[in-house]
């Protein structure tokens, strides 16, 4: 990969995670955990976004990764997502990290680390086990202090 590719590629990566950061938002507004999520293709094209609603929908799979698989499986009619980008504000969890995997994206970027539920490589690192079929690429740390910050305000104005 060349200089500018890399720097192409870095560019895409905040301009999605920016969108995300605006999902993640959505969230704290609406008073659940603030996590956003966008699932683009190879074309660079939003396939959805999505933001977590698990304490609104009584539903605790509504998390902002399963949110945005679900629009957009019902967007492209498949449940195969190929050569996909996943941005997400936190580093996806046990049940999100299965659906990535089972649901075929290719690349998962995230802001900050969830050292108590993260599986993407800070408590597990599913898309290091072989044993699976599939293994998604990883990029951290893209917008991480805005991402952790959101989580820490909101959980700050919680215990408030």
């Amino acid at each position: 990969m060349t200089v500018s590719e890399k720097n192409i590629m870095n560019s895409d990566h905040h301009q999605f995670m920016e969108l995300a950061l605006i999902e993640a938002e959505k969230a704290f507004s609406a008073n659940e955990v603030p996590v956003g999520a966008v699932l683009i293709d190879q074309e660079r094209n939003i396939l959805s976004a999505a933001y977590n609603q698990t304490i609104s929908k009584h539903d605790p799979t509504a998390h902002a990764e399963i949110a945005a698989l679900r629009k957009a499986g019902q967007k492209i009619k498949n449940y195969r997502f190929v050569n996909t980008t996943l941005y997400v504000t936190v580093e996806p969890c046990i049940m999100c990290m299965g659906a990535i995997i089972h649901s075929r994206i290719s690349h998962v970027v995230f802001g900050t680390p969830d050292p108590k539920w993260g599986a993407a490589g800070s408590l597990y690192s599913f898309q290091n086990d072989t044993r699976l079929n599939h293994q998604p690429r990883i990029t951290e740390g893209i917008y991480k202090d805005q991402c952790r910050q959101l989580m820490v305000d909101f959980f700050k104005e919680k215990r408030l």
